[in-house]
């Protein structure tokens, strides 16, 4: 280990820490699964001295309402010097990860701690019986370094036409690539079921997933009692679980610090190459609709820096908060011949604590990794409405040309197409992608992004009970509507 430059980042404590806890008053609430979970990675590397060690500990923001919540964090393990960083959402989980590389490779910390987490099941448990599970205060706290994304996450237009959750803009941009890819809406829905039902399946075998039984393809595919539709052709077990107790601390440091603190090699794992494209547009702008410029390029750069294929890597974690995400994924890397996508069991049955999932694949990554130290593990990252990318390889072989960072934004930004968004176009367009929204347990909205005349878009819904059966029974893709005050109807 001599050889290795004392400034090379490698991440040596690793930990994921999971609360089924029905009673909510005996949960813990985010920041302290958090704090446990940088307790158990320092454990991990065999080193309590990383935590009061810490120049600086990362966390990005999650649905919880703490201003700072490293600073409690700084505060509860002893790292009384510790520089405190907040990560909004919209900024990429990977970008954090990165972030904590960069500060070690320029010199500006020796220990970096990284924790995220959620307790989402713990509110879930308390609203059930008309309480409110409560949460430490922070009343003018700032933190010492803010991130913002740069940009909105969507539009008014897409929000005029009853877009709001993520499911709505993730089905549309996936009824693109289903006819970008020439399937009809039956091959679309079973190719699904059964990469999630494999996913499932992933899940039943990880310690530290939140589901723990596999599901049948037939059973993701259709809609029932405890599987409602939410955006058609996507179920409930095609989204991601957020209502979950899980948190992930990771621990960064010098490989010099790691050689005094005597932290032993077999538990180093090194960042290898990463590429992130923080490059955002709006969904409905997007001229193809179905692709992802972003992963295309990320994905290209990563595998050129590190000389291997996608497909050649055995151990993946596609991020995987909605199909689409996996789908496009596969097609812009290229993967080509079988193996698994996924190391936890994905975000339905894995877990998918908002703004965290990143780390938690990132410790089960790790975790694999020291198991099977010939092999690459692959983590990638999405943002918003696959607004950002990433794509990062991880090894516990030191890696020939050191870590490798390549931020491909500007490229991203260079090849992407955008249309211009109009709001209450009267006339004919023609459907870019579409879906159908339910409440409950009937369809309550089609919404579609439609093509209209010079490269414009716009938004556009209809609650015509036989447009939205339509749209559930063929492909409606490319087909043309009237359309008049925000209102999509049948020519």
């Amino acid at each position: 280990m001599t050889e290795l430059a004392d400034n090379t980042p490698v991440l040596v404590g690793v930990a994921a820490v999971q609360e089924k806890q029905d009673d909510y008053r005996a949960a813990r609430e985010p920041v302290a699964l958090m704090e446990q979970a940088l307790r158990d990675a320092a454990s991990d590397a065999g080193c309590d001295e990383l935590l009061e060690g810490a120049q600086e500990i990362m966390v990005p923001a999650s649905l919880w309402g703490y201003s700072d919540p490293a600073r409690l964090l700084a505060e509860a393990v002893g790292a009384s010097v510790a520089r405190t960083l907040f990560a909004e959402i919209g900024v990429s989980q990977q970008h954090v990860l990165d972030l904590a590389c960069q500060r070690i490779v320029q010199g500006d910390a020796e220990i970096v701690l990284v924790a995220g987490g959620e307790a989402r099941y713990r509110a879930q448990c308390a609203k059930r019986v008309g309480e409110e599970a409560a949460e430490t205060q922070q009343p003018d706290t700032e933190p010492d370094v803010r991130l913002r994304p740069e940009a909105e996450l969507w539009s008014e237009v897409e929000s005029a036409a009853g877009l709001g959750m993520p499911v709505g803009y993730y089905a549309i941009m996936d009824s693109a690539l289903r006819r970008q890819l020439g399937q009809d809406l039956d091959e679309h829905r079973s190719e699904m079921a059964a990469t999630y039902a494999r996913f499932s399946e992933i899940a039943a075998g990880n310690p530290d997933a939140w589901s723990d039984s596999a599901v049948a393809a037939e059973h993701i595919r259709g809609a029932s009692e405890d599987n409602r539709m939410l955006a058609f052709p996507y179920t409930k077990l095609h989204n991601s679980q957020w209502n979950v107790n899980q948190a992930a601390g990771l621990v960064f440091c010098s490989a010099g610090k790691a050689r005094e603190l005597g932290i032993d090699s077999s538990k180093w794992v090194y960042p290898c190459a990463s590429a992130e494209a923080n490059f955002m547009s709006v969904v409905a702008s997007r001229k193809d609709l179905g692709s992802c410029t972003g992963f295309r390029i990320a994905g290209r750069r990563v595998m050129d820096m590190a000389g291997i294929d996608f497909s050649d890597v055995t151990l993946r974690e596609l991020y995987s908060c909605f199909p689409y995400a996996v789908r496009v994924q596969m097609a812009e890397f290229g993967l080509r011949g079988g193996g698994d996508l996924s190391v936890t069991g994905g975000m339905t049955f894995g877990g998918g604590p908002l703004n965290n999932f990143v780390f938690q694949a990132t410790v089960k990554m790790a975790q694999l990794l020291r198991l099977q130290p010939e092999e690459l593990g692959l983590v990638t990252t999405v943002s918003g409405m696959v607004t950002k990318q990433a794509c990062a390889l991880w090894s516990c072989t030191v890696p020939a040309a050191g870590w490798q960072f390549a931020d491909v934004s500007e490229e991203v930004r260079a090849s992407t197409d955008l249309c211009e968004l109009v709001a209450d176009y009267q006339g004919v367009g023609s459907v870019a992608g579409y879906t159908v929204l339910w409440q409950g347990s009937a369809p309550w909205r089609a919404i579609a992004v439609f093509d209209l005349p010079e490269d414009r878009r716009t938004v556009a819904f209809s609650e015509n009970s036989t447009i939205m059966q339509d749209m559930m029974h063929r492909e409606c893709g490319g087909l043309e509507y009237r359309l008049t005050d925000g209102q999509f109807y049948a020519l």
